[in-house]
């Protein structure tokens, strides 16, 4: 994938302005990122932090960290966060990266996959790890929490997986598995399900609980009335 088809996968209707990021791991492995916009604007994934997390849902460590906007102040947030060395893409930049393939195959074993998961979230703060499977076009593309030294700029996992998805270019996003081995009831956060309401309106969500029960719901009904306004139609 070149980093013209990766602007391409942006998700920037509300402001128009796509930026990419493009982290290499210590082993040289690359982890792309795109900003992805959301309707309750505090909830905006951007590119850097899209990078750098799909990298660490990954089990690597990043280095490197390519980036489109060096003036976007959060950079150096991530830059110090991670001791990563800042690079810079030009804009329309047509280099060719060989990206991690991170898509797991439609005979994934879905439970023992999200037990699995849990190993590689990043939850120093909270000990609560979670993970999550979400069904694309392309695969089942995973997620898990990833917490850092701001507590607002970490994401959850269904976060992390919606990110990955759209960053590698899934068309469809059909069904999410979300899984937490602690607590009573697997279910995502009040931010995950206005993002979730955004990219997969009336779609299943599958919540595996600790005592491996498992609940099915629609992305509706987790939230009957998410936030939306004409005055923020998407351009």
């Amino acid at each position: 994938m070149n980093t013209q088809v990766l602007y391409q996968h942006n998700y920037v209707p509300y402001s128009g302005k796509p930026s990419i990021a493009i982290a290499q791991s210590k082993e040289g492995t690359y982890f792309p990122g795109c900003r992805i916009e959301n309707i309750s604007y505090p909830l905006n994934i951007d590119a850097a932090q899209s990078a750098l997390f799909c990298c660490l849902s990954e089990g690597y460590q990043p280095k490197t960290l390519f980036v489109s906007n060096s003036d976007n102040k959060l950079i150096h947030f991530w830059e110090e966060e991670y001791d990563v060395v800042l690079e810079s893409l030009g804009e329309g930049s047509l280099a060719d990266f060989d990206f991690e393939q991170i898509m797991l195959d439609s005979s994934t074993n879905i439970a023992p996959t999200l037990d699995n998961l849990l190993n590689s979230a990043v939850v120093e703060e909270s000990n609560f790890p979670v993970s999550a499977l979400l069904e694309t076009d392309l695969g089942y593309i995973s997620g898990v929490n990833i917490e850092c030294s701001a507590w607002n700029m970490g994401l959850c996992a269904e976060r992390v997986a919606i990110s990955k998805a759209l960053t590698y270019g899934a068309k469809k996003l059909k069904s999410m598995h979300i899984h937490s081995r602690k607590g009573e009831f697997s279910s995502p956060c009040g931010a995950c399900r206005q993002v979730i309401m955004e990219h997969m309106p009336n779609r299943q969500i599958h919540l595996h609980h600790a005592d491996h029960s498992e609940s099915i719901h629609f992305s509706n009904d987790l939230l009957p009335y998410s936030f939306s306004s004409i005055a923020l139609s998407n351009k």
